[in-house]
């Protein structure tokens, strides 16, 4: 059977798109429109992230510690607890409101409170990378886990099949697509948290560069900055793409 190449059209308006937006940014600079003090050009950003390149790159190596071991941390703990609320019913039923609730608190209000119980080391910003990131991944978990096909779960339980078992042959490797797809968010959130909790307190990381370059008026190393964290979650996100396709190579070939 003949492979169907690949559409590269996305890609292709995406740039141009891309393109488009930095050129009319440059214009609007270069013409005055907005003050350049306020809205740098594209050409002073880049300068900017040139300049102060090796000072980003030692807070970006701690902003991106900070949001691994969170997003870690959270995901394991929201794969357990979403094996436990699918073993255990009640536990569903008395957990689930919970994480929903635990959702409608925003985490700027909770930042503060972690830095002050916590202190301004990096246990408050991996403790609000963990409340961020473990919601989606167990309630994705979750609908995983109850989406499995009742016949194959009474096949293998006609075949003396225990729990572990359909865990591990039915309810987890159905459950993939629902796991990546809440990891490429949670990827995104790991980011945003650390950058939030460093931003209200901290001595070092992009959210504290953020904070000092700021309240400097250096609007050209602001949005720099800006740029690299978008870079870094662009790039953990290319990594789980990849991380799926390992995991699911059924799914590139369908």
């Amino acid at each position: 059977m003949k492979k169907k190449p690949k559409s590269t059209n996305i890609n292709f308006y995406s740039v141009c798109s891309l393109l488009f937006l930095l050129l009319v940014w440059q214009l609007i600079s270069s013409l005055g429109i907005i003050p350049t003090f306020m809205l740098p050009s594209p050409l002073q950003v880049v300068q900017a992230f040139i300049n102060d390149f090796p000072l980003l790159m030692h807070h970006s190596k701690v902003t991106l510690l900070e949001s691994l071991l969170g997003l870690v941390i959270g995901v394991v703990l929201g794969v357990v607890v979403a094996i436990f609320m699918d073993h255990f019913d009640r536990l569903r039923r008395a957990v689930y409101p919970l994480l929903i609730l635990s959702q409608t608190v925003p985490t700027v209000a909770i930042a503060p409170l972690l830095t002050i119980w916590f202190g301004f080391g990096i246990l408050p910003k991996v403790v609000l990378i963990v409340i961020t990131v473990f919601f989606p991944v167990a309630v994705s978990m979750l609908n995983g886990f109850t989406s499995v096909d009742c016949d194959e779960l009474r096949l293998l339980q006609s075949m003396g099949a225990n729990q572990r078992q359909i865990l591990r042959h039915i309810k987890i490797p159905a459950s993939l697509g629902d796991f990546f797809a809440a990891l490429k968010i949670a990827v995104t959130y790991a980011v945003v948290g650390a950058v939030v909790s460093e931003w209200l307190g901290g001595f070092e990381g992009l959210g504290v560069y953020m904070t000092r370059v700021r309240k400097s008026y250096n609007f050209d190393k602001m949005f720099a900055v800006i740029f690299l964290i978008s870079f870094i979650s662009l790039l953990l996100m290319v990594l789980v793409i990849i991380l799926e396709k390992m995991a699911m190579p059924w799914k590139e070939k369908e």
